[in-house]
């Protein structure tokens, strides 16, 4: 196991009715920016009941944050956190809420006449303050909620790029299964092969005999296998809700990522897929990680055979045949969430590919992986493979 510095300050307050502890979490004489992305929120009554336990305090709202928020949508609410002084943020919504809410947290303190987007171009590291945000998640999936990452795309130039920096770490998160159940299906799919790509990301590395984070994440991976279908099936089941939305953030707080190896090639690569094409996060995940998995399974080969047999109990055959029945036991079951796992499934036919490895040279992703071994050439054998 890897020596690591392992901090996680967020409070969760977790559970049916959690958001009634709130209004304490937040200082008194707080200007608050609520933030919130479409309508869901006004929709469900969520944000009536975010508003009402805020009574007392100056509020703001800023809504229409996209999925993949995009950098010309949140310059708006800089603006209006700048003029309005505003002292903290809440994000009501989903992981493209909460990271937009990131990046507003640290635009607003940025030095007037420097573009922000400089944030994203050295990974947050320009950062030196930020406001203070919380949040109240409706969509458990990217674990932005507990953690000090975002991901920010910039319409105008066709990019999408993450950043982190402990200054816009959220200082509490509610955490309520209830706001889940009127997810659309495809927003719940979404969010348990987000959750699940995340962890494997942190798993299906090399071994460090890290026999903790491990099972911790083969616990969660297990978990997201056995509650997933269920959340698509049975919308209203508290247990199974609560389930799924803890999973989600325990795959991206910092806790299974201590003192092991961590991958992200497959974000890296779907970014660019998502900035391109469209496509949602995490089907972006569910195309490339089969093909990333095959191409690499020889450096991958002895984390791919224990996700085998102790997630999917394949203990039979030859280590190529076990590596080859966990990959397609994966694709099937993103499949069986409605998540292709292919470009053909939405209408892409690799001809962009160039244009993709264009985009990671362009952002100096010309070595990935847990080893620094996926160069362009293996990026494009990813992509040319998921067609």
């Amino acid at each position: 196991m890897f020596n690591f510095n392992l901090h996680t300050p967020t409070r969760i307050l977790f559970g049916k009715g959690a958001i009634a502890d709130l209004r304490a979490q937040i200082p008194d004489d707080a200007r608050v920016l609520v933030t919130y992305g479409g309508g869901s929120v006004k929709k469900t009554g969520v944000l009536d009941q975010v508003l009402s336990s805020l009574n007392g305090l100056e509020v703001i709202e800023f809504g229409g944050i996209e999925p993949n928020p995009s950098y010309e949508t949140l310059m708006n609410a800089v603006k209006i956190a700048r003029e309005q002084q505003v002292t903290f943020l809440l994000a009501v919504g989903g992981g493209s809420v909460l990271d937009g809410t990131k990046f507003i947290a640290a635009a607003a303190h940025y030095a007037d006449g420097v573009d922000p987007w400089e944030i994203l171009e050295n990974g947050g590291a320009s950062i030196t303050s930020a406001i203070p945000m919380g949040s109240v998640l409706t969509l458990p999936a990217t674990g932005s909620e507990s953690n000090m990452g975002a991901v920010i795309s910039r319409k105008t130039t066709g990019d999408k790029r993450a950043f982190m920096n402990p200054h816009v770490q959220p200082q509490f998160a509610v955490l309520d299964p209830v706001y889940t159940y009127t997810l659309p299906p495809r927003q719940t799919a979404n969010g348990v092969v987000d959750a699940f790509v995340h962890t494997v990301e942190q798993y299906v590395t090399y071994p460090v005999n890290a026999k903790i984070q491990d099972r911790f994440a083969e616990g969660i991976l297990l978990t997201l296998i056995e509650e997933g279908p269920k959340a698509l099936a049975e919308a209203d089941n508290y247990d199974v809700r609560a389930n799924v939305m803890w999973a989600a953030t325990q795959a991206l707080n910092g806790l299974i990522g201590a003192g092991v190896p961590q991958d992200w090639a497959t974000h890296m690569l779907g970014h660019e897929l998502t900035a391109l094409h469209g496509l949602d996060h995490a089907q972006t995940l569910a195309v490339v990680l089969p093909s990333l998995w095959n191409v690499k399974r020889d450096s991958k080969r002895a984390k791919l055979l224990q996700y085998a047999a102790r997630v999917w109990n394949i203990t039979e055959g030859t280590d190529d045949q076990r590596i080859d029945a966990a990959i397609t036991a994966t694709r099937r079951f993103f499949e069986s969430m409605g998540v292709g796992t292919r470009l053909s499934d939405y209408g892409l036919d690799g001809s962009s590919i160039p244009q993709l490895i264009a985009k990671l040279e362009e952002h100096g992703m010309t070595k990935l992986g847990e080893n620094q071994d996926i160069t362009l050439d293996v990026s494009r054998r990813i992509y040319e493979a998921a067609r």
